[in-house]
């Protein structure tokens, strides 16, 4: 079962593609896509991936933050990355920690959830049911934030 609405985002610490240091933190007073995928180059998720791409520019122009996390390893999101042009971090969630703490967990893969976090770290959407090759559009449609 995912977080609910209004819940308080979880903070975590990870690496993202580059092997940069990430944290939710890091974005406080910004708007967070935080989504949550199965496995790196795979064809769902890499549709998914591929719309964040293509809306990149839009979720840009209105301060929104995009990050993937899956529990692939940081080769595995930089060939992925490299592959399909993904112009957002990917997070490193080996262990599971972030997986755990946002409830999505599928015992050594991540669940297909999506978390809108608001600028104060809230919880403020969350899909459980994701159209992967229609998702990035339809977040920014819900945002009001659509072309």
């Amino acid at each position: 079962m995912a977080l609910a609405v209004g819940t308080q985002a979880p903070d975590f610490r990870t690496v993202d593609t580059q092997g940069r240091s990430v944290s939710l933190a890091d974005f406080a007073g910004k708007t967070v896509v935080l989504y949550f995928y199965p496995k790196d180059d795979t064809p769902g998720c890499t549709k998914e991936a591929c719309g964040f791409r293509d809306y990149y520019a839009t979720y840009q122009q209105h301060d929104v933050v995009v990050l993937g996390v899956s529990r692939d390893d940081q080769a595995s999101h930089q060939a992925f990355t490299q592959k399909y042009n993904l112009p957002f971090p990917l997070l490193v969630d080996t262990d599971g920690t972030i997986s755990r703490a946002y409830d999505v967990d599928g015992g050594g893969y991540s669940k297909r959830v999506t978390y809108v976090i608001d600028p104060q770290g809230k919880i403020s959407r969350v899909y459980t049911t994701v159209k992967t090759d229609t998702h990035a559009a339809d977040i920014l449609a819900d945002l009001g934030l659509a072309g």
